[in-house]
């Protein structure tokens, strides 16, 4: 029986880590790498007569995640305790929420595959809540025994929980993409997936088209999204299996092995009841006014979904470019620093070259080099400057390519003149003379009579032969605007 008999359901449960200083119910640092059970204070190991205090930083990031994806922002939410026994977690429970959570509904708009094949859909959240994170329990440098780490132990996390409205692993990681690059536009999360700062859950189940769902597994503590793309392949081809030989689908949680692309059984999966939760007696609810969200709202920036409208409707770009361009705060930083730098105005050439400088040279430039864009050693106004020259006519695009190569290598110094500079001492500006290129193409064509009437009998590849020789005879500094024009008149001629 083909796949396309069954129809895949995805939801995701992603835990973000709250950039505070402090966790979330003490005064402990949050800061990453420190000594085994340095940063666990008395309330995060739960000493008897502790008390926790809820950290308003971690709060207001709530609402600003709220704000951010059009949820309502609770006036009221209450903190439970989540009653479960693991080693690393010392108090045998977990400070979370529950019935009401900090944030309800809103939606994300994702952008899925390339070219003509891709398209946009709406995942709607069902909720996101404020909790703390366990420790950590620690396996590889210990024989016959586990180690375990309290440091994490209190982290402040927001657990962002989708509806099940994902229908495929390409899905699912464009979700996570968005959600990624949304927490670190808004400034919440530091997103840092290599150390447990963004990690996803996915709850797989299959079904027949238009069916009843189907038992669903849960994919836990994903921390890449190549690991969450082969670990939803897998358990969706694995339910199939199950299910077309006989088998059911019993709910459990999994753990995927990178090693050896598969997954495997955790444990059967809790319901909500199992847990036994209850309003933490220790914990006031929290209230949220309207004024506060207010400010907040008043405070965030551009989100990405403002900034690629305006980026079409104002500078006239493709939908493709402007989502490209603000698929992370870093490069919709830097874009909008280029346009500034080069003053590039509605209607103009400017804004889609700045696109295509941005999203072309410079991130091929950047991957070779396996360097972020923060980190560029060419600045946004240097690019503007160059781009500026290649607007105007200044240089070709040829010539640009081998200016941005000294930049790169830090030639023509600081400042948005430095493509100036490059191109003064190199002597690279790009000849307008149309009697000087006249003059070139002449004798071009007097010594290669076999291209030329190679043309004239109808190869077109003949003309690209002769460009290139007029450019080589310039070295490159022919308009080649100018070239093409004058050389095809003569031809035709």
């Amino acid at each position: 029986m083909s796949r396309n008999d069954w129809e895949v359901v995805i939801g995701l449960e992603v835990h973000a880590q709250l950039n505070t200083a402090s966790k979330i119910f003490s005064a402990a640092s949050t800061a990453f790498g420190a000594e085994p059970n340095a940063q666990a204070s008395a309330v995060d190991i739960a000493l008897p007569g502790v008390l926790p205090v809820l950290n308003g930083g971690a709060v207001e990031r709530a609402i600003r995640f709220g704000v951010a994806i059009g949820a309502t922002v609770a006036s009221k939410s209450v903190f439970a305790r989540k009653n479960y026994f693991y080693p690393d977690l010392p108090k045998g429970y977990q400070i979370s929420q529950f019935e009401l959570p900090v944030v309800q509904g809103g939606a994300i708009t994702i952008r899925v595959g390339d070219g003509d094949k891709a398209y946009e859909k709406t995942v709607q959240l069902t909720r996101a809540h404020l909790e703390e994170d366990a420790g950590k329990s620690l396996h590889e440098d210990f024989h016959g025994m586990s180690g375990i780490d309290l440091n994490r132990a209190g982290t402040p996390l927001l657990e962002i929980v989708s509806e099940p409205d994902m229908r495929s692993s390409a899905e699912a990681v464009a979700y996570a993409r968005a959600l990624h690059a949304l927490v670190r536009w808004i400034d919440i999360c530091d997103g840092n997936m290599q150390e447990g700062s963004f990690r996803c859950d996915a709850n797989v189940s299959v079904r027949r088209p238009g069916g009843p769902l189907g038992t669903r597994r849960e994919i836990k503590n994903l921390n890449s999204f190549r690991f969450l793309q082969q670990a939803i392949d897998f358990e969706v081809q694995w339910q199939i299996d199950t299910i077309e030989d006989g088998g059911r689908i019993q709910q459990a949680t999994v753990l995927f092995d990178p090693d050896t692309g598969e997954t495997r059984m955790m444990r059967s999966k809790e319901d909500a009841h199992d847990y036994r939760y209850f309003p933490d007696p220790d914990l006031l609810p929290l209230v949220i006014s309207p004024e506060w969200i207010a400010r907040v709202r008043s405070e965030m920036p551009e989100l990405p979904g403002a900034m690629k409208a305006r980026l079409v409707a104002e500078y006239g770009l493709s939908a493709y470019d402007a989502a490209s361009l603000t698929a992370s705060k870093e490069v919709a930083a830097y874009y909008q620093a280029m346009l500034t730098a080069a003053d590039a105005k509605p209607g103009s050439q400017l804004p889609k070259l700045c696109a295509n400088w941005t999203m072309g040279e410079l991130a091929a430039q950047l991957n070779r080099a396996e360097c972020d864009i923060a980190d560029s050693p060419v600045a946004p106004a240097q690019l503007a400057g160059l781009v500026q020259r290649i607007a105007d006519g200044t240089i070709s695009n040829n010539i640009a390519r081998k200016v941005f190569a000294a930049l790169w290598n830090g030639e023509g110094g600081t400042g948005a003149d430095a493509a100036d500079r490059i191109i003064a001492a190199q002597g690279l500006r790009q000849t307008n003379d149309s009697g000087a290129i006249e003059s070139i193409i002449d004798e071009v064509l007097a010594a290669n009579q076999k291209s030329v009437d190679e043309f004239r009998a109808g190869k077109d590849k003949a003309f690209n032969a002769l460009v290139g020789q007029v450019m080589k005879a310039s070295r490159g500094k022919a308009n080649p605007a100018q070239v093409n024009e004058m050389l095809k008149r003569k031809l035709e001629a």
